[in-house]
């Protein structure tokens, strides 16, 4: 069994910061990549950025140049530091995880997902 936790959701104003947290745990044998998604009312979940185990990151344009995840390889968590942030990026936010569990089977977890609101 493999867990995340998140946290680090919650109200700000345009133009504020938050910072995400995303703590996995469990039957872990390696992580490939770590990531976050978001998701508003009827649409589909799409990518926010990831961040890869050589350390390579991949950013949405949207958030390009005003997000940056970063990783604790020794924690296993993932973070999400968002600036400059727009009504627009309002959303539930998920973590996900792949990898390899100690049995060797693949790992694609997602997290429980936490909100983020941005007034204008």
């Amino acid at each position: 069994q493999v867990q995340l936790v998140e946290s680090g959701g919650g109200l700000v104003q345009a133009g504020g910061s938050l910072r995400l947290a995303c703590a996995a745990s469990g039957s872990i044998r390696s992580i490939n990549v770590m990531g976050w998604y978001r998701q508003t009312p009827g649409e589909q979940r799409e990518l926010v950025a990831t961040i890869f185990s050589g350390g390579v990151t991949n950013y949405s344009d949207s958030v390009q140049g005003r997000f940056t995840i970063s990783r604790d390889y020794a924690k296993n968590t993932v973070y999400l530091q968002m600036n400059s942030l727009k009504p627009e990026d309002t959303a539930v936010y998920y973590c996900n995880v792949r990898g390899r569990s100690i049995t060797l089977r693949n790992l694609d977890v997602w997290g429980q997902g936490t909100l983020v609101t941005v007034s204008s």
